[in-house]
């Protein structure tokens, strides 16, 4: 029973639901209902949505292939100064969850001294997803993240702000780990500390560069705000939802809000 897999906590999680349907449909007979979108559960997913989505990994492919080469003197100029100023590699390797929890390796410019204390990050991150983390002023506003942390490295802050660390998940998403545009994906703590429900945005879409959260609210919300985020990008996405949310992540970047 589904009950003898979950824990208390778990099991007090999960929230079911139900819909009535109208009795004008013989199921036993030759025809379906009447009305099919009182019937959801028998709409199955449909063709158009799948050919969108080979349409996005297509332009994924192109647009990061295309990326990976025009981009490249930037590659070298931010390799040559992480490795003249800070002992160690110059990208930073780490596993994280995919779209329904597959695991992979995310990229990124290291942006902080090696052998540094990563529990730091776990503590807070744990408390955030469990509403327990207090929002840091900064500027005049609260986010949810660490900033004045010492174990970032002076040109690893110049990075973040600009969020050129990032860069490198160009290459997974070249490989098809990771999408343009999506929901940042999970360190693989993160997700043992989530809800149930919190567990739908590694399902309901592949991770991305860049997303809804970031453009529109980055670092100022709560984990949970986060999530609905997420979610109502996955709910909501077409091809021009992600070349909005695209044409709104230069300003963002710009703009540096909740980059830290």
């Amino acid at each position: 029973m589904l009950k003898d897999e979950l824990t208390f906590d778990q099991f007090n999680q999960v929230n079911l639901s139900f819909h009535f349907f109208p009795d004008d449909w013989d199921q036993s007979g030759p025809k379906g209902p009447t009305n099919i979108a009182l019937y959801p559960d028998l709409v199955e997913p449909g063709s158009r949505k799948k050919t969108l989505l080979l349409v996005k990994r297509s332009i994924d492919f192109a647009v990061s292939a295309v990326g990976l080469t025009l981009l490249s003197p930037v590659f070298l100029a931010i390799a040559a100064a992480i490795k003249l100023t800070s002992k160690g590699p110059i990208l930073f390797r780490q596993e994280r969850v995919g779209q329904y929890g597959k695991l992979f390796t995310v990229l990124k410019f290291r942006s902080m001294f090696v052998g540094n204390d990563h529990s730091i990050h776990k503590d807070y991150v744990v408390k955030l997803i469990r509403n327990q983390a207090q929002p840091t002023n900064s500027g005049g506003s609260g986010v949810y993240k660490l900033t004045n942390d010492r174990r970032i490295t002076p040109v690893g802050r110049i990075l973040r702000r600009l969020s050129l660390d990032e860069l490198p998940q160009i290459i997974n998403v070249l490989k098809g780990d990771m999408s343009l545009v999506g929901p940042r994906p999970a360190i693989p703590y993160e997700l043992a500390a989530y809800q149930t429900w919190h567990r739908r945005r590694i399902l309901e879409a592949k991770p991305g560069i860049t997303g809804l959260w970031q453009v529109t609210s980055r670092s100022t919300v709560k984990f949970d705000e986060m999530v609905r985020l997420d979610l109502r990008y996955a709910t909501s996405w077409s091809l021009w939802l992600d070349l909005k949310i695209l044409m709104m992540t230069p300003r963002a970047v710009i703009k540096g809000s909740g980059a830290y």
